[in-house]
C-alpha cells in the first residue's frame, strides 16, 4: 500500500462483524484460562498481559506508526520526552556516553544534559555539520550511540542522515533519530541508514493539540550482536534470563524497551489517547500536503518583508538547508517557520502579543497556526551558550502554520506588524 493508504488501513483490520474504526479497549486488565497459558505470554510477549505493557487499541496504533515509518515495530509513551529517554535507556547504562546534534529540541537538550547526567550518562554534543574527522574525535570508548532530529525544532537545521548513519555504523553504534516535524509522511530515516526513530506524537501526527504522546520506532537494521551491547546478547535476569536477541531477533530494540523499561517505567499511553492519536493518523497525509503548502506561502512573505531579518525555512530557495532538504524531505518541510525579527526581543514579544488568529502558545504543530518565542518559553533554560548552538537568538519566533486559509493567516501577521 502506498503511505496515504497506510495511514488509514495499517494497524488494524476489521475480522467479519467487528468495528470498522479501531475500538477504544478501556481495560488494564486481560482474562486466561489457565495459569500455563498466562505464564507463556510471559515467556513470548505476543497477546496482551496487563495495560502498563501493552492495549488492543494502542498496538493498532503501534503497528500503524511502524508501517508507516519501515520498522519491525513500534512502542507508544506517554509523551515525546519519555520516547526520548527510553531509546537512550535502552541501549546506555550508568557510566556510558552518547553522541547529539546541539541543535534539537530544548527539552530534550536538558533531558540529555542535565537528567541523563545524574544518572551517570553523558551527552556528547556535536555540531551536526562537523566534518567526519571532528565527529569521531569526540567519541569516547563508552560511546554507545548517535542521537539527531531529522529536521530541528526550533532551528529547522536539516540532518544529514545518511552521514551519521555512516559514522554511527562504521563504529558499530546506533543511530537514532527523532522525525517529529517532518512525520513519515515527508521523510522516513530507516531508508536513509537510521536504527530508530522516535516522535513526539502530540505534534502533527495527533495534529489536533487533544493528548499528550510519544513513539519509539525500531527499525529492525542494527546488529546487537556486533559485541558491543552485552545486554542484547546476554540473558536479562530482572526477566527469568531471556536473551532478547536470540528469542526476538530484529525485534530485539523494540521489546527489550517493552518488557524492561516500559515494565519498570509504565509510561504508557491510555486507550482513548491512542484512539484520538489514530484518528489525527487517518488524515496525515493530507495534512501534511496543506501545510506545506501554506508554511511556504507564509515564508515567502516574511522574505518580502522589511520587519524581518531573517528566515529560516528549507522549503524557500536559498536557505542553507534548501538543498539538503531536497534529498531528504523531497515533499515538503513541514508547517514550522523560524524567522528574527528586526528589534530583537522586545520586538518578538510584540508582535506574537498583537496577533489576533494565531495563538501564542507552546506548542507546535496544530492544524490551527501558533506561535512560540523559543528564547523565553521552552528554551529559557538554556544557558546563552546552549540557545547559540541550538540555533535560536533573542528575536527568533518559532511559528507553525496551520490549516487556515494562507491569505488570513498573512493578513494576521501583516496587522501584527504594524
Amino acid at each position: 500500500m502506498k503511505i496515504e493508504t497506510k495511514c488509514l488501513h495499517s494497524g488494524y483490520t476489521p475480522e467479519n462483524g467487528e468495528p470498522r474504526v479501531v475500538p477504544i479497549v478501556q481495560s488494564t486488565t486481560y482474562k486466561y484460562n489457565s495459569t500455563e497459558e498466562l505464564g507463556d505470554i510471559f515467556n513470548l510477549p505476543d497477546r496482551h498481559i496487563y495495560s502498563r505493557f501493552s492495549n488492543p487499541t494502542v498496538d493498532a496504533v503501534e503497528k500503524k506508526i511502524a508501517d508507516l515509518e519501515g520498522g519491525v515495530g513500534a512502542m507508544c509513551t506517554s509523551s515525546g520526552q519519555a520516547a526520548s529517554l527510553i531509546s537512550i535507556l535502552n541501549i546506555c547504562n550508568a557510566g556510558d556516553s552518547f553522541i547529539s546534534t546541539g541543535a534539537i529540541y530544548g527539552g530534550t537538550v536538558n533531558l540529555f544534559a542535565v537528567t541523563l547526567k545524574k544518572m551517570g550518562i553523558e551527552c556528547i554534543f556535536i555540531d551536526a555539520e562537523s566534518s567526519e574527522e571532528e565527529i569521531q574525535a569526540a567519541m569516547k570508548p563508552n560511546t554507545r550511540a548517535f542521537f539527531g532530529e531529522t529536521l530541528a525544532n526550533p532551528a529547522l537545521t536539516v540532518l544529514d542522515i545518511e552521514k551519521f548513519a555512516g559514522i554511527a555504523h562504521k563504529n558499530k553504534l546506533p543511530l537514532i533519530i527523532d522525525n517529529t516535524f517532518p512525520t513519515p509522511i515527508l521523510c522516513r530515516p530507516i531508508e536513509f541508514g537510521a536504527d530508530i526513530v522516535v516522535h513526539s506524537t502530540s505534534k502533527y501526527m495527533d495534529g489536533h493539540a487533544l493528548q499528550v504522546g510519544g513513539v519509539i520506532v525500531d527499525g529492525g537494521t542494527f546488529d546487537w550482536t556486533n559485541g558491543k551491547f552485552p545486554e542484547f546478547t546476554e540473558p536479562d535476569e530482572s526477566y527469568h534470563g531471556v536473551v532478547y536477541s536470540e528469542l526476538f531477533g530484529k525485534s530485539a530494540y523494540i521489546i527489550k524497551a517493552r518488557m524492561q523499561l516500559m515494565r519498570d517505567f509504565g509510561a504508557y499511553p491510555s486507550a482513548n489517547s491512542a484512539f484520538l492519536l489514530n484518528l489525527g493518523l487517518e488524515t496525515l497525509a493530507i495534512r501534511m500536503e496543506r501545510y506545506c503548502k501554506n508554511a511556504k506561502k507564509v515564508a515567502e512573505y516574511f522574505a518580502s518583508s522589511d520587519q524581518v531579518e531573517s528566515v529560516v525555512y528549507p522549503g524557500l530557495e536559498g536557505d542553507v538547508y534548501y538543498e539538503r532538504a531536497k534529498k531528504y524531505l523531497p515533499d515538503g518541510t513541514s508547517g514550522v517557520i523560524s524567522f528574527t525579527i528586526k528589534g530583537g526581543r522586545e520586538a518578538a514579544i510584540k508582535f506574537m502579543d498583537s496577533l489576533k488568529l494565531a495563538s501564542n502558545e507552546v506548542h507546535v504543530a496544530d492544524i490551527r497556526t501558533c506561535v512560540l518565542h523559543p528564547a523565553s518559553e521552552t528554551h529559557r533554560q538554556l544557558t546563552d551558550e546552549q540557545l547559540l548552538a541550538a540555533g535560536i537568538n533573542p528575536g527568533m519566533i518559532r511559528f507553525s502554520v496551520g490549516l487556515e486559509n494562507a491569505e488570513d493567516i498573512i493578513d494576521d501577521i501583516k496587522q501584527a506588524f504594524i
